[in-house]
């Protein structure tokens, strides 16, 4: 009978021993995974929220950029052609080829759009050198350049001074007046040079003035030297003619 009640203490003993290691396993348990999820808690916020968080300051970093970009486009200076640069690049332009005309939307009163009359980027970083490049190639090409009229005395009375001369290049005649583009050309060359009527003789893109000036330096041979400064040979058209 010993023996059966010592066993049966053991029993109870090892039973209840048991119950406690898986009592404290338990506990021991659930308190790590209480503990490892409150940091993860922390690290991980609500992702609504945290999206919301992240939308809203996109818009603003949007916003800022935005903003920023219409301010450097406002601020850009938008070129603004001189009255000696507007002459050469419109009679570059005119020169270039026979068809080329002035839009007649063109408002002749006020300084021409550049975008209308240049071959290159008026917001170019070398804008002030592509501007010089342009008036340096239109009055090398035509040292010479007159706009006339057709049936005007005056002007013809220059181009035969012009003929007589024999000038290589030829120069560069225009008769505005009969031109497509002639109600806007013709005022716009009279705002630009301060002058009110054609003929405009130019040499090396330089005004002459009035028939009277061409007259007296034509009779004084100045007008023959303003010629070749200008780079035309006078009597190169007969050269010219000669060896070919």
């Amino acid at each position: 009978m010993s023996s059966l009640a010592t066993r049966k203490s053991r029993f109870r003993t090892t039973f209840l021993a048991l119950f406690v290691i898986c009592f404290l396993s338990a506990y021991i348990f659930v308190f790590q995974q209480r503990a490892l999820q409150a940091p993860l808690g922390l690290k991980r916020p609500d992702r609504p929220a945290a999206d919301q968080i992240a939308k809203a300051l996109e818009t603003i970093r949007t916003s800022t950029d935005a903003a920023t970009l219409r301010k450097a486009y406002t601020n850009q200076p938008q070129l603004r052609l001189d009255t000696t640069q507007e002459l050469a690049a419109v009679s570059s332009f005119l020169a270039s080829l026979p068809q080329n005309v002035i839009p007649s939307f063109v408002d002749p009163s006020l300084p021409i759009d550049p975008q209308l009359v240049v071959d290159f980027d008026p917001q170019s970083p070398r804008v002030a050198d592509e501007i010089q490049d342009m008036i340096d190639d239109v009055w090398t090409r035509h040292p010479v350049f007159l706009y006339s009229k057709l049936y005007s005395p005056v002007s013809r009375e220059i181009k035969a001074i012009l003929i007589d001369l024999h000038l290589h290049p030829a120069p560069m005649i225009m008769d505005v007046d009969v031109r497509e583009d002639g109600a806007v050309l013709e005022p716009l060359l009279e705002r630009v040079l301060a002058t009110d009527d054609l003929p405009i003789l130019l040499i090396g893109g330089h005004y002459v003035g009035p028939i009277s000036n061409i007259r007296s330096l034509y009779d004084s041979g100045e007008l023959k030297e303003m010629i070749k400064a200008a780079g035309a040979v006078i009597d190169g058209a007969k050269k010219k003619h000669k060896k070919s």
